[in-house]
């Protein structure tokens, strides 16, 4: 059946049609060349804005909510407008227990202090952790390791620091692990070193410390900071939020609807926001590709709609030596896929350079806005199949123009 395709003829064919009319094809084939080119590029620069995102939230369990006390601004069961509001142990147990949906509940603590070692000093975040922290946001370990469950149990003094400190702190080659540094005066035996990520939660990250050493030497009881909740990937974190809040409010003796009493930052909802632009933009870079290459493909059909008028003697000629109307449609539908698929092989290698380009100005370094932009095989696959479609569509109306011709009246044609 596809015989034809491998005859010398036809390729002659298609040869000696487009050679006539060089720069008309060459115009021609710039729409599609353009179409196929803005889809890899824009899908390509999506997908290195997805890669981006990813890698900025990349340690963060991404379904999650902090929630921190504030002050009330409603009088409840006798306690004032403007009652501070201390979240407690308790309080983290309590919501990890009845909230429903809940994976993980992290308590949080955190103070500023002055940090020295030898001759060197700085005022740095000190964090009270707990292990679990490492499972919600993972910590890119580059000596040592981070806190353990023996350093909880036994208010252990050590300290797991950010590699920010370690340039302030030490010498250039100098090992940390197993040196000491004074928090407040006390010290503490360094375990530990980790890559600082490009976004924390609250104050800078500096240095981790175990939750209890931390609510020992600050005095601070069974009072936190705040408490990170994690919610399952099946549950809605925006629900989890308002489910832990009204617990909390309760737990707490605040009105139902008091909206100050607790602060909170929802990451779920806020990653939810960015994914969504995301798949919208995915998909506004297949309308505007697609919509673009079937202007361009409706351009090429036009374009062989004026070559039959002006071939139409030929194919007069060609129908009285016998071809058939099937022969004339195939060879006027090769050439329509013929243009298509050369203008978009164009495109797609045009898009794959501005990729390369756009990789090497904005790709690079730890604070790049487009990481990797690419995009698939099967992307570039269906891109292809998509012009062959279109160029076999477009093509059949030209070749049904071809065959409406009766060949006497082609003949007489001038």
């Amino acid at each position: 059946m596809f015989k034809f395709l491998f005859d010398r003829d036809t390729w002659q064919e298609v040869y000696d049609s487009f050679s006539k009319n060089k720069l008309r094809s060459i115009l021609t084939m710039v729409g599609v060349w353009w179409g196929i080119l803005l889809l890899i590029g824009l899908l390509g620069s999506a997908r290195g804005l997805e890669n981006s995102f990813n890698r900025l939230f990349g340690s963060f369990a991404t379904n999650s909510v902090f929630v921190w006390g504030e002050n009330t601004s409603k009088p409840f069961k006798g306690f004032q407008e403007g009652k501070q509001v201390k979240l407690t142990l308790s309080d983290a147990k309590k919501v990890e227990e009845n909230v429903e949906g809940i994976e993980f509940v992290v308590p949080r603590s955190v103070n500023q202090a002055q940090v020295v070692r030898k001759f060197l000093s700085g005022n740095f975040g000190i964090y009270g952790d707990y292990p679990l922290l490492d499972q919600v946001q993972k910590k890119k370990l580059v000596h040592g390791r981070f806190i353990n469950q023996n350093d909880i149990d036994d208010n252990k003094k050590v300290a797991v620091i950010s590699d920010e400190i370690y340039k302030q702190l030490f010498e250039k080659g100098e090992k940390p692990i197993g040196e000491y540094i004074q928090i407040n005066s006390i010290s503490f035996k360094v375990i530990g070193m980790f890559e600082n990520g490009n976004v924390n939660m609250g104050p800078s990250a500096d240095i981790h410390i175990p939750f209890t050493t931390f609510q020992q030497i600050y005095n601070r009881g069974d009072q936190i900071g705040w408490m990170m909740i994690t919610g399952k990937p099946e549950y809605d974190i925006k629900q989890i939020e308002n489910d832990a809040k009204l617990l909390l409010k309760n737990l707490n003796s605040i009105h139902p609807k008091d909206k100050r009493a607790f602060g909170s930052f929802n990451l779920g909802k806020e990653f939810a926001k960015v994914t969504g632009f995301l798949i919208g933009m995915q998909f506004l870079t297949w309308f505007v590709g697609i919509a673009t290459l079937i202007a361009g493909v409706f351009a090429i059909g036009n374009i062989l709609l004026i070559t039959v008028k002006e071939r139409t003697k030929e194919i007069g000629v060609r129908r009285a030596l016998g071809a058939t109307p099937f022969e004339i449609k195939r060879q006027i539908v090769v050439e329509a896929v013929f243009l298509t698929l050369v203008a978009g092989l164009f495109g797609i290698i045009s898009g794959g350079w501005i990729l390369i380009g756009l990789d090497a100005a904005f790709g690079q370094g730890d604070d790049a806005a487009i990481v990797n932009a690419s995009v698939s095989i099967a992307v570039v696959f269906i891109a292809l199949v998509i012009l062959v479609i279109l160029g076999t569509l477009i093509g059949l109306i030209p070749a049904f123009k071809a065959t409406s011709i009766k060949p006497i009246e082609a003949l007489r044609e001038e």
